[in-house]
């Protein structure tokens, strides 16, 4: 059954989030770690964050970088360059490759979708993105009436297949419009929780968890 809902998920997020049309145009992917690997479909409506990750992934940014900031029912953050070798106890999250990306905000925060890192607050009205710094929505399956209160608070309107994945699937809708989805997991989902589930200190994993990422295609 839990396999069958995946691929649901897979299906429909693919089709009705990202407006994806044949799979075999996009572009995929692929995260390794030391808990397995998570193939990623990166959208065709989001072309700013698509191309600037694969071009860091081409140019080998983020192998040696850890999944720096760890939060079970939430998420599960990488990308910061300052995470490669950092020694135990560091504070991380602050780095990038120098610059931000416009906005392309739009799809929601199922679980496993792949989006944009961003400074949060007044000091960022444009909700630019970090240029590296990406996370993994692990979330929570949400109860039908608390997705009717993000509907009002943030003025959504989900479709009746997003209501139902977030009710079985899962995710954290309270990301929605805020920050940009631009891909997605399309394999994998166990390594999202594997990951999710490390013992951690101030949000940051006991032990490393590295990324290796490359292009499939």
């Amino acid at each position: 059954m839990k396999h069958a809902l995946s691929l649901l998920a897979i299906c429909l997020s693919a089709c009705l989030i990202s407006s994806c049309g044949n799979s075999d145009e996009h572009r995929y992917a692929l995260i390794e770690t030391d808990f397995g690997s998570m193939k990623v479909m990166l959208y065709n409506t989001t072309p700013i964050h698509r191309d600037n990750f694969v071009k860091l992934v081409d140019e080998g940014f983020y192998d040696g970088l850890l999944f720096h900031r760890v939060m079970q029912g939430f998420m599960i953050q990488g990308g910061d360059p300052d995470s490669r070798g950092a020694a135990p106890g560091v504070r991380l999250g602050q780095g990038g490759p120098g610059y931000t990306l416009e906005a392309e905000i739009g799809a929601p925060h199922l679980k496993g979708a792949l989006a944009a890192a961003r400074l949060g607050g007044p000091q960022n009205p444009e909700k630019r993105s970090s240029g590296s710094q990406f996370y993994v929505v692990q979330g929570r399956q949400i109860p039908a009436q608390q997705l009717s209160n993000y509907e009002v608070k943030k003025g959504i309107t989900y479709s009746p297949e997003q209501k139902e994945l977030y009710a079985t699937l899962g995710g954290s809708p309270m990301l929605d419009m805020d920050y940009t989805v631009f891909g997605e997991v399309v394999e994998g989902f166990e390594v999202i929780d594997a990951i999710a589930a490390q013992p951690v200190s101030a949000e940051r994993p006991n032990k490393d968890v590295t990324m290796t990422i490359k292009m499939l295609n």
